[in-house]
């Protein structure tokens, strides 16, 4: 298991002062990178050798939403690797131990080349997991709902990361700054989200979004499907 502290700065929060939503999936995200760097399994066996580790699968239940000026602690722990599939496991526990975020993810590894998949083995990549039990599951379907907004979004080259296409984390910004929920401060619950191609710099991506009163579902497409979220708000 991995675990790191942090401080919760503005710079993580929203105008409800509560962590944004971009900011806790790129927590998430980056402490997967360290353990993975902890493991053995860091830039020069993935990165340096034009392999690219790709978020798939993301799955989150939020009791409530870490706050300004909060220290937590965040732990992570992989999975047992199923193929080319690398499960990822998550909780962000406040000052007082308690848990008040769970989440799970599934990672594989891209071709930087050829935008591919690849097969870990042959590259000398392995992660030993394990389950602990009670893991949040990932495989978690999106189930859509009427989408009746509609719009063409260009990504800019701010949205782009090091793996050279829109990061993972930016479609919850694009999500939450076209749904009413975000906004009007209300309490996300729940998160699923399936990344099935990649968005590069300058594509323009076909945005579709709607809702009901807790859910809303955004999905983005390129003439193949790209994303699709579905978020859960408190009523």
């Amino acid at each position: 298991m991995y675990e790191r502290q942090l401080l919760l700065g503005s710079e993580h929060v929203d105008c409800f002062r509560r962590m944004r939503t971009s900011a806790l999936f790129e927590l998430l995200q980056v402490v997967s990178i360290r353990h993975t760097e902890e493991l053995g399994m860091g830039r020069e066996k993935t990165l340096d050798k034009g392999l690219l580790w790709v978020v798939a699968r993301m799955h989150a239940q939020i009791g409530r939403k870490p706050e300004y000026d909060e220290r937590i602690t965040v732990r992570t722990w992989p999975g047992e690797t199923m193929h080319v599939l690398f499960p990822r496991y998550y909780e962000i526990l406040s000052e007082q131990g308690e848990t008040i975020v769970r989440a799970s993810a599934v990672w594989s590894l891209m071709d930087a080349a050829a935008r591919s998949a690849v097969f870990p083995e042959e590259h000398g990549i392995s992660i030993p997991g394990e389950e602990r039990g009670g893991e949040l599951p990932w495989l978690v379907p999106v189930r859509p709902l009427d989408a009746v907004h509609r719009e063409t979004f260009s990504v800019p080259y701010s949205y782009v990361d090091i793996n050279g296409h829109l990061n993972n984390t930016r479609y919850f910004d694009l999500a939450e700054d076209r749904i009413s929920a975000a906004s009007d401060g209300r309490l996300l619950r729940e998160v699923t989200a399936e990344y099935n191609r990649e968005v590069k710099q300058g594509e323009p991506l076909l945005l579709e979004w709607g809702g009901d009163r807790d859910r809303y579902y955004v999905a983005g497409s390129t003439g193949k499907p790209c994303f699709r979220l579905l978020l859960r708000y408190e009523e």
